[in-house]
């Protein structure tokens, strides 16, 4: 009896693992990749390229002028040679949101980005998060000398000296 109920157990799990392997649904997919054009993703991942090649540069020419200028016109602003890296970048961040989130709330998210508050949020995240780091940090120090000094004077008034 207890290998019956096995047995019916393994073919539960090979079902919802072959079920996980296919991926997110069509839909899904089409809405996660309408998110990821509204919030720019790959735009980001296009600027972020020109100092990744130029990183690579060195690496790949060895100093020798005329690789340097064949990498130079493979690399130009335009060229395909990413392309294909950037469909796959594409794909998986696609895949990651439909997973994470229903078609519904894909929809949802895409339309708050389109309106004029999230388009807004948008061009200001980048300088919202810098600032907000900064202010975190510095807030933080503040907190470590505050709590340095609060302990120092404990310790202090427990006889001991600092």
């Amino acid at each position: 009896m207890s290998r019956r109920v096995l047995t019916i157990a393994g073919v539960l799990l090979l079902l919802v693992c072959g079920a996980s392997a296919e991926g997110p649904a069509p839909e899904a997919m089409t809405a996660a990749r309408k998110l990821i054009l509204t919030l720019r993703i790959a735009d980001q991942y296009r600027a972020q390229l020109p100092q990744l090649l130029l990183r690579l540069r060195p690496v790949v020419a060895q100093d020798r002028p005329e690789i340097e200028r064949d990498y130079d016109a493979m690399t130009a602003p335009g060229s395909e040679i990413y392309a294909p890296l950037l469909a796959t970048m594409i794909d998986q961040v696609a895949a990651l949101y439909a997973q994470s989130f229903s078609v519904d709330e894909l929809r949802q998210i895409e339309a708050f980005y389109a309106q004029p508050a999230g388009k807004k949020y948008l061009e200001k995240s980048d300088a919202l998060a810098q600032a907000s780091a900064q202010i975190s940090q510095d807030v933080s120090q503040k907190a470590v000398d505050e709590l340095k000094q609060r302990l120092i004077e404990a310790l202090r008034q427990k006889g001991h000296k600092l």
